[in-house]
């Protein structure tokens, strides 16, 4: 779907219904808890470069000037780098965790209509998604700024429409990271209360893992991602061909 026919969707669409979503919700999460385990899995695994990446500077320097480690302060010529380095080492997380989001909400597709297609948990680190995320990372990145700066209480504005990022990235392939940008906002905006209160629902119940020896939340964790695809399903859908 182009940009147009999105957005002309989201405007004729009911609203959400909060109390249907959550038992879609928990009656898909029986059939996707594996491949969300796995997704929660990968997303640690494909992580840690980033975060040995951002210590670098701090290795380096161990290892020239032990004597520092010892020390109380860290020197400039250890923080600057590091300092430098965050940005794009937050950016990096961010975008990955949008690529595996996005292939999550896929898998939440194929086994909620029963297609015929394979579990691709890295379907969308392909060329032509991979700069189209970092775009849409740095956006959710600067929004999200944006709210801290709105003393901290514009970050719960923001998280709604940022949470809908991955819906439109696995299913709307057509869009811009700009375009992704407005229908995110559209229906965020049409939809806030609902989706806020699904956000916050479903990520305590998914919170309710770490009661399982902490281990548990690896395998609930994803539980609080699956409103997002019925939220999309319930006010855009789907093309017949798609």
């Amino acid at each position: 779907m182009n940009f147009k026919e999105i957005a002309s969707r989201i405007v004729e669409s009911d609203s959400l219904d909060f109390g249907s979503i959550f038992s879609k919700s928990i009656e898909l999460f029986k059939q996707v808890w594996v491949q969300g385990f796995v997704i929660v899995l990968l997303t640690f695994v494909i992580m840690i470069p980033f975060y040995i990446l951002m210590y670098i500077p701090l290795i380096i320097a161990g290892v020239t000037d032990p004597e520092m480690l010892r020390s109380e302060e860290i020197s400039p010529e250890v923080i600057i780098p590091m300092a430098v380095i965050m940005p794009i080492v937050f950016l990096g997380i961010m975008a990955v965790g949008l690529m595996l989001n996005a292939a999550f909400l896929r898998i939440c597709k194929i086994k909620d209509l029963n297609l015929s297609e394979s579990d691709n948990y890295f379907h969308y680190f392909k060329k032509e998604y991979v700069s189209k995320t970092v775009i849409l990372a740095l956006m959710a990145l600067g929004l999200m700024l944006l709210g801290v700066l709105a003393c901290g209480i514009g970050v719960f504005y923001m998280v709604v429409p940022i949470s809908l990022f991955p819906a439109f990235l696995a299913f709307d392939k057509e869009l811009s990271a700009k375009e992704i940008l407005k229908s995110s906002f559209s229906l965020g905006n049409k939809n806030w209360l609902v989706i806020f209160g699904l956000i916050i629902v479903m990520g305590i119940i998914a919170e309710l893992g770490v009661l399982l020896c902490f281990v548990g939340i690896l395998f609930t964790a994803m539980l609080a991602k699956i409103p997002v695809y019925y939220m999309y399903k319930d006010a855009i859908g789907f093309n017949p061909e798609t």
